[in-house]
C-alpha cells in the first residue's frame, strides 16, 4: 500500500478548501500559471542568447611602444608621451 490513498488526497484537498476557499483557488492557480508562463519564456530568451552568435572581433593595429631617440651629441632623449589607448571588450 502506497503513503497516500485516495481518501488522504480528498481529505487534503478538503483541507485546502478550506484554508484558502472556493473564491481564491481559482485565483491562486491563474497566478501560478501566469508566473510559469513568464518564467518558462525568461529561460527560453536566456538560452537564445546564450545561442547567439557573439559580435566579430574587429582586428587592431599592434600598439608600438614609444621608443628613446639618441641625439646627435650620444644621449637618449625622453620617449615621447603618448595617449592611453581605450581597448574595447
Amino acid at each position: 500500500m502506497g503513503a497516500m490513498q485516495p481518501m488522504h488526497w480528498l481529505i487534503v484537498a478538503v483541507v485546502v478548501v478550506i484554508l484558502f476557499g472556493s473564491k481564491k483557488l481559482p485565483d491562486a492557480a491563474r497566478g501560478l500559471g501566469r508566473s510559469l508562463r513568464i518564467f518558462k519564456s525568461e529561460v527560453k530568451e536566456m538560452q537564445n542568447d546564450d545561442a547567439a552568435p557573439a559580435a566579430p572581433v574587429v582586428a587592431q593595429a599592434p600598439v608600438q611602444l614609444p621608443t628613446a631617440q639618441v641625439t646627435a651629441t650620444g644621449a637618449a632623449a625622453a620617449p615621447i608621451a603618448q595617449p592611453n589607448e581605450v581597448k574595447p571588450l
